[in-house]
C-alpha cells in the first residue's frame, strides 16, 4: 500500500517573486519622487515667488471673505444736554459725558427693546455712545445686518436714555433732548470685497517678504572664489618624530 504524500502549507511570502515591489514600496518610490520634482522646481523659482505666491494666496482670502461675510449697516442718532434756567453749561457738559456713559446700561436697554422690537443682549452688543470734550452731546450709533433694524435700535437707546434723565431732571438740572433721529443706511459700513482683497493680498506679500528674509541662502563657489584648503590627516610615523 503506497501513503498518500502531504505537502506543507505554501508560504504567503514565497508566492511573491523575489525583487518585486510591493504597493506600499511603489507608493513610497513614486511619493519621493514627488517630493524631489519638487525641491527642484523650488529651487530654479526666482527669489520673488514667495512675495507674489504670498500676496496672490492673501488677496484671494481676503476677497473670499469679503463676499462670504454679511454686510453691516449703522445708524446714528443724537441727544443734546440742555441746561435749565438754574443750571450752567459747564454742568451740562458733564452730565453728557455721565449720561454717555450709562447709555448701554441695562437700565436705559431694558427701556428701548420695548420699541426696537430686539432683545436687551442684541443691543448690548450692536449699540456704541460717544461724547464730545466740547459739546453736550451724546451720539447713540447701531450696527445691524438690516439697516431699518440699525435706525430703529439707535432711535430707540436714544428715546430711552431721554426718558430716563426726565426722572432725574429736578436733581440735575439738565434735560437731555433728542437732536437728530436716526436715517436708514442707504451703504453698508463693513469693508467690501474689493478692500478686504487688498488688505489680504497686503497681508500675504508681508508674510512672503518675511519668508525670503528668514530663508537660508545659497551660496555657489564661483570660477574667481578660492576654496579653503583642507589638510589631511598626518602620519602617525611623522608625528611620532615631531613628538
Amino acid at each position: 500500500m503506497t501513503e498518500p504524500l502531504t505537502r506543507p502549507p505554501a508560504d504567503p511570502a514565497a508566492t511573491i517573486p523575489a525583487g518585486r515591489p510591493t504597493r506600499l514600496g511603489r507608493a513610497r518610490t513614486a511619493l519621493r519622487r514627488v517630493r524631489t520634482r519638487v525641491r527642484t522646481r523650488a529651487r530654479t523659482l526666482p527669489s520673488w515667488s514667495a512675495l507674489a505666491a504670498g500676496a496672490l494666496a492673501g488677496g484671494l482670502l481676503g476677497a473670499g471673505y469679503g463676499l462670504v461675510s454679511t454686510p453691516q449697516y449703522t445708524a446714528t442718532s443724537y441727544v443734546v444736554a440742555v441746561p435749565t434756567d438754574t443750571s450752567d453749561p459747564a454742568s451740562a457738559l458733564g452730565f453728557a459725558q455721565a449720561y454717555g456713559r450709562v447709555a448701554t446700561q441695562l437700565a436705559v436697554l431694558g427701556d428701548a427693546q420695548m420699541w426696537a422690537g430686539v432683545p436687551v443682549a442684541t443691543l448690548r452688543e450692536s449699540v456704541r455712545t460717544a461724547t464730545s470734550p466740547d459739546a453736550p452731546m451724546v451720539s447713540v450709533t447701531a450696527t445691524s445686518s438690516r439697516p431699518a433694524d440699525a435706525a430703529d435700535m439707535a432711535d430707540a437707546v436714544a428715546r430711552a436714555l431721554t426718558r430716563h434723565a426726565e426722572t432725574s431732571a429736578d436733581d440735575t438740572h439738565v434735560e437731555l433732548r433728542q437732536f437728530a433721529r436716526a436715517t436708514e443706511p442707504t451703504e453698508a459700513s463693513s469693508a467690501s470685497s474689493a478692500v478686504t482683497g487688498l488688505v489680504g493680498a497686503s497681508a500675504g506679500g508681508l508674510l512672503g517678504g518675511l519668508a525670503l528674509l528668514v530663508r537660508p541662502r545659497r551660496v555657489a563657489p564661483g570660477p574667481g572664489r578660492p576654496t579653503a584648503a583642507v589638510p589631511g590627516p598626518a602620519p602617525a610615523a611623522d608625528v611620532r618624530g615631531q613628538l
